[in-house]
Formats: structure tokens, sequence, C-alpha cells
């Protein structure tokens, strides 16, 4: 483009986005030298390819920082990549199976892995394309997925020191277990649901006596594995029968009747059945008094246990069995009342069916011992939190941090590398070969080894991505990386688990400072879901609005620690904003504005001259301070200040009236350079606009701070503004066209004789 072409009357920003960023996608490679560099992590999305407002707060002020670093000509790399996303990867694959008529049930763990992968390689280029479309200028041939052959060995190669160095084992313990996809989740993959629920009042027959003791459960269908009912020590009621026995109905079992704090005398019946197995709560009392553990659930949620489950419901689901249960309570009277209840009911967020607490064996990372040291580099100041509460969400979980279940019961994933002999030997190592040998070693053949079919979670694989992403070469420039951008939904997943993996890994901080950003929801403040109907995509509003208005939407509404109320009235108002930089430039066009014009060659003699370079350098500095501190919401809104309030409505205005070539030049130069700073929130008009006008890409920002500035000037000038805003204010207050003059008065005196021209004409 050359500075002869001419501004189109309209602006179109479909015109020109996709070509803008494909010829500069050259410029997005690091450059690998200098004293300072600039690096960032890429959360990476899932391979499921769906790109929401979220992901596109997150990449459009990651890309802010990275377009801000790479203009002041510091080395800057920003990591991109894909991660394989076990749970919501298997359950779009198998929907697309069941689509094609292909049950994955029926397929062998090989063939629906390949399935996976065909799918993958028809998918996963459009999260990337998404990203592309919104202006993320990331070198792509450096994009990592977490899954490749690299990866997987280096996912690979950290289990197998994480268990040699005794922090990884494998043991029975009560974690969530999602009957639907068959699997242990997090306590971070539930949402707990508040629902209207029931407290049942259930009568259990106290042993060798004809009286009952009266117990309030939500989950009746439970107590075929209750191992003990608990009352309080102080609950007069239950006195006489603290140490006796009570018998589970339908059964012959006996449980004790124990005293607990768990028991709360003020809620239900003041008793409380004990079940181990299935309740979190009741573990812990279980652990407490040593009870024994009952396991009544298979892995689908059915009753199956032969030895204490009666026949009647043997085989049932729960909530069949549920039904069931209270029928049969109600008619042989034992069930005493029903009080409807509020309470919390935990969902499976992808399966969203109800969690049960199960006893299983799984795979767990001591989390409590890799903690130590990720709660210390924050409290030390070596990691910073932005807003700094957001450290206090970190060190609520982080200091209260349980062991970590990293095994999951599904295909797609990496595989834990671990072998079982005939004899039930454990045999972790990187590869078969190696497995192998250790097992001829104890004895037995390759043919008596056993692969372990869990795969890790994914968080466990993703965890590594701060120092597995980057070669030898990348990590020794570029790590530790400068900043995490993110949500705070995932300082639990995967904030707290890179820390705790990096610095055991590497005895380093994977960042140094983290940026959490809010949640956007809808204008009304609700959370988006498809279930509400709210959910906006943001690939429309960029094909409706172009790319820079959704872009500087969000960098506008990005307060911290404010939800991120949105609508699309609110991108309509910034392509509103963006048009106005669009007329503006095509109207200094028209004006013969010279916009080539070097610094040395202005002459800074009006006092409006001197005023239009301080609010542009207060802007500059504002800009570079706003970056520190990470307020992207401050960039926004200076940007209209300056434009709007300050250039456009009083600077032009005076250009207009003095008219002569020098402040015409001097409207050229600061216009160009409110365009090269402005870039990194609206890349795409910026750059577009700074080649029709001047025909160069230069997008480096001038120093403009040897300009000498007369600061009595500048406050004349601001004395004229702030009257002008005034008069402005009052016509608007008592309806009186913009376009009309009024009669005003105000001292005059220290203004030139061009502003003073511009004052009567208000």
């Amino acid at each position: 483009m050359t500075s002869s072409e001419i501004i189109s009357s309209r602006y179109d920003p479909k015109s020109f986005e996709k070509l803008i960023y494909e010829n500069s996608l050259k410029t997005f490679a690091p450059k690998k030298e200098g004293d300072k560099y600039f690096s960032i992590l890429m959360p990476p999305p899932n391979v499921t390819g769906i790109l929401h407002l979220g992901h596109a707060l997150t990449y459009t002020l990651q890309d802010i920082l990275v377009r801000y670093h790479r203009q002041r000509n510091i080395d800057t790399f920003w990591q991109p990549g894909l991660d394989h996303a076990g749970i919501a990867t298997q359950l779009v694959v198998e929907k697309w199976l069941n689509s094609k008529g292909i049950k994955a049930s029926a397929l062998s763990y090989e063939e629906f892995i390949a399935k996976v992968w065909e799918w993958k390689a028809n998918s996963a280029s459009n999260i990337v394309n998404q990203q592309k479309a919104l202006g993320c200028s990331a070198p792509w041939e450096y994009s990592r997925f977490t899954m490749d052959e690299g990866f997987a060995k280096s996912v690979t190669d950290a289990f197998v020191q994480l268990y040699k160095d005794g922090l990884i084992y494998k043991a029975k313990r009560l974690v969530n277990w999602d009957t639907k996809l068959e699997t242990a989740i997090s306590d971070l993959e539930i949402k707990n649901v508040e629902e209207t629920g029931s407290l049942w009042y259930i009568n259990y027959k106290i042993a060798d006596t004809d009286d009952f003791i009266t117990v309030a459960t939500t989950r009746p269908e439970t107590m075929f594995g209750d191992v003990a009912l608990a009352v309080n020590k102080d609950d007069i009621r239950y006195q006489k029968y603290i140490g006796k026995c009570a018998v589970i109905p339908y059964t012959n079992k006996q449980i004790p009747i124990i005293t607990d704090e768990h028991a709360d005398m003020d809620k239900g019946s003041g008793c409380v059945k004990i079940t181990p197995a299935h309740d979190f709560d009741d573990f812990e009392v279980g652990k407490r008094h040593n009870l024994e553990i009952v396991t009544i659930l298979d892995k689908h949620g059915h009753l199956l246990n032969d030895e204490i489950v009666p026949e009647f419901l043997r085989g049932l689901y729960l909530k069949k069995a549920r039904k069931i249960l209270l029928e049969k309570l109600e008619n042989d009277r034992l069930l005493i009342k029903t009080e409807t209840i509020k309470h919390f009911v935990p969902y499976g967020d992808k399966s969203g069916t109800v969690i049960e607490p199960m006893i299983t064996e799984q795979w767990f990372l001591d989390a409590p011992k890799l903690a130590v040291k990720a709660i210390e580099v924050v409290e030390n100041g070596k990691v910073k939190f932005y807003p700094d509460k957001w450290k206090n969400t970190y060190f609520d979980w982080m200091k209260n941090i349980q062991p970590w279940c990293i095994s999951r019961q599904i295909k797609w994933g990496h595989r834990i590398p671990a072998w079982y002999t005939l004899s039930g030997d454990i045999i972790v190592e990187r590869t078969e070969v190696e497995a192998v040998h250790v097992a001829e070693k104890l004895g037995f053949k390759a043919t008596d080894l056993q692969r372990e079919t869990d795969v890790l979670d994914t968080w466990f694989s993703s965890g590594l991505w701060p120092f597995v992403t980057m070669s030898p070469e990348f990590l020794k420039r570029y790590f530790p990386t400068s900043t995490l951008i993110t949500g705070f939904d995932i300082i639990f997943f995967w904030i707290a688990r890179m820390m705790m993996l990096t610095l055991y890994f590497k005895n380093e901080i994977p960042f140094r400072d983290i940026y959490i950003h809010a949640l956007v929801r809808d204008d009304k403040g609700q959370k988006m879901s498809k279930s509400k109907g709210n959910v906006i995509n943001p690939m429309d509003l960029m094909n409706e609005f172009g790319t820079d208005a959704l872009r500087y939407t969000l960098t506008y509404l990005s307060v911290p620690g404010r939800d991120i109320k949105f609508g699309r009235d609110n991108v309509k108002i910034s392509r509103n904003f963006i048009t106005k930089i669009w007329n503006a430039g095509r109207f200094l066009q028209t004006q013969g504005v010279r916009f080539n014009t070097n610094l040395e060659e202005l002459n800074i003699t009006e006092k409006i001259h001197h005023w239009i370079f301080a609010k542009f350098t207060e802007f500059k500095k504002g800009i570079e301070n706003d970056i520190k501190e990470y307020r992207f919401d401050y960039i926004a809104h200076r940007m209209q200040v300056f434009l709007r309030d300050q250039f456009c409505d009083f600077f032009i205005e005076a250009m207009k009236i003095i008219n002569d070539a020098n402040t015409k030049n001097i409207a050229g130069f600061i216009y160009k350079e409110f365009l090269k700073l402005s870039n990194p929130v609206i890349p795409f008009v910026t750059e577009h606009l700074l080649g029709l006008l001047s025909g160069s890409n230069n997008l480096e920002p001038v120093e403009v701070y040897s300009v000498s500035i007369n600061s009595d000037d500048v406050k004349d000038v601001d004395y004229f503004v702030n009257w002008l805003h005034e008069v402005r204010s009052i016509k608007h207050s008592e309806g009186v066209n913009s376009a009309k003059y009024i009669n005003a008065k105000s001292n005059t005196n220290n203004l030139s004789k061009d502003l003073r021209q511009l004052f009567i004409l208000t």
C-alpha cells in the first residue's frame, strides 16, 4: 500500500482484516536475540474446536501484551498449542461416531483411538482458525499438542520419575465417581447444584429390644452400606443407646451406635447414618472410629453387594432402588416422615449425571508435598497475582490440598506406563521393553505382563505445559515465562498444577506474573449457557462488527475483579468508536495532511501545539503504566479520551481554524502515533490505516518525551477546553442545538488569536 491510496468513506473491516493478518504472519516469530525477552503461555484450548467469549477475552489480553512488547523491539515468544482434553474429546468423538451409526463401545481400544485421531485431523484446525480470526499473533509453527509423540514421551518420563521418587502411588480411596462416564473425576469437575429435595426419617430397630432409633437421611438407598449410626455425645435423647447396636432394615446386620461431632443435635433427627464407602464426610468419621468400609455400588451405579443388599433391590440403579425402597419402608411403617429441604447435589460437569462417592483403586500424586514450594513462591513474592486478592483464593486451596487422583478410566489420553505381573507386582517404566526387562528379573515372561488401561487426568499433562512445550534452546532463552493470563475458574485446575510440577522438575517458577480475568456473563449478569440460550458466538460478532470491535469491547470491559456483563450493543458501540478513528483519518487525508513528517521537522510554537503534545505524552505514558499494572480497561478508556475528546473534538477543530501546514503536519504525526499505540488492542484497522496514510507498516511508536512543552500554555488551553465542555454540557441540558451559537463570556486574554476565534464560534 502507498500513501496515495484513498481511505474509503465506509469502514468495512471484512475488506482488509484477513489480508492484514496473512501479511503479518512472518512478523510473529521470536527473534531469539537481545538482552530482554517477553514470553507467555497460551492456555491450550481443547481440541474440540469451539471458541467462546472466555477464550476470546484471554487471547485478546494476551495478544495485547505480545504486540506491545514486540512493538518495542523486545524479543517476544507466545507459545501456542492445543490440549487433547480427555473426557471432553472422548464424548465428542463418541457422539460423532453415533451420528455415523458406529457404537464406540463396540470398538477395540486401538480402533477407538484411531477414530479419535481421524476426528482430530479434521477438526483441530477449527480452533486455530478462530484464534487467527481474532488476531492472535502467535508463531504457529511452534504449536504443540499434548498428545504429540514428543509431548507424550515427556509426560511418561514425568510420571515415571514421580513414581520412583515416591510421589505417585496406587491406593484404594474414596473418589468422585461418574456412573455415566464410568470414571473417577476431580472435585473441580463437579457442579454443586442447589435443588429441592427430601429428608427422610427412617426407623432402625435397636438390636435385642423393641425400641427404634430414627435416622434422618437424604440418601436412604445407601443404607445397606451403613457401618454405624452416630449421635452427639450431649444429645440426651440418645444417651441410653450409645454403645448399643442398631439393625439395618431388611437385613440382619447389626451396626454400632457411636458418638461423633458429625452428628448435629439441631439437624434432622440428630442421628445420622455412617456410610464411609459412599460419602466423604462419613469416610472421615469412619477413619476416626476405625470403622469398616462396605461398598454396595458397581461402576454403573447399581446396587450389587449380594452379601448385604436385599434381593428385591439387587441390580437396580440408585434412583429406581430409592423409589422401591421408600415405598416398602412406608408400607412397613418404618418411614416416619418426609421433610422438603433445599440441598446441594453434585453433578459431573461433562456428563450431567449425579456423582457418587465410591471407594476405588486409583493412582494418586502426593499434591500436599508438592504444594509446599508452590505456596512459598507466592508468599515471598517471586510469583505475583494480579489482582492481588486472587492469591488468597490460591492459598485457600493449596494449603488444604488433598492427594490428587490422576487416573481416569477412559480411552483417550496418556496411558499410565504401568504393567502388572501375574502375582500383582506393579512395574512402572518408560517403555514396554524396559518393563519386560524388569519382569524377567522377577521370573516372569513378557506374555505374563498386563498393561494398565487407565489414562492420566488431562490436567497432569497440561500441568507440564510451561517447560515440556519448549525445546532446550527455547527453555534457555524464554523460561521462566513472563506472564500468565487466564480465568479464575482454572486457578486450581491449571495454575496450581503448573506451579507444583514446574517447581518440582525445573526447580524454577513457571511464570512471574499471573493476571486473572473475570467471567464473561450476558448483559443481565447471568452465566452464559446453552440451556439458557444466552451464549454469544464470538465468530458471529467478528463477522458482523469486525474483529477490532470485539477486541476493543473485551478490553474496555475487562475491569479487574468484576465479572463482565457482555451484550451485542457493547460491540456495536465499540464499532462506532473505531468508525470515528477511521473517519478522523479520512478527514485528515482530505485536508492534505502529511503523515510521514518526522518529529524534528515539526515546529511546536502555538499553545495548542504544546497542549496536544502534552496530552499525547500523557496518553503514551499512561498506556505504558497500564501495561505494567495489567489495567487493560484503562488502556481502552484512554484511547477514547484522547482520540475522541482531545484530538477530534478539540485539536482537529482548532486545526481547521489555524489552517497552516505545520499544525496539519502535527495532526498527522499525532494521529499516526495514536494508531501505533492503539495497535495492540485494535491491530487490523490501525495497520490498515497506517498503510493507507503513510505507506509504512512500521508499528514502533516514536519517543515523544524530547519535545519541550510549555506547561503554562498547556494550562491555558486546559482552561479553555474545560470551559468549552461546560458550555456544551449546558447546551445539552437546556436542549440547545449543538450547532447553534450562544453568547458566553470568559477570560480569553491568554489565548492566541486563532483560539479566541474558535472560542467565539462556540
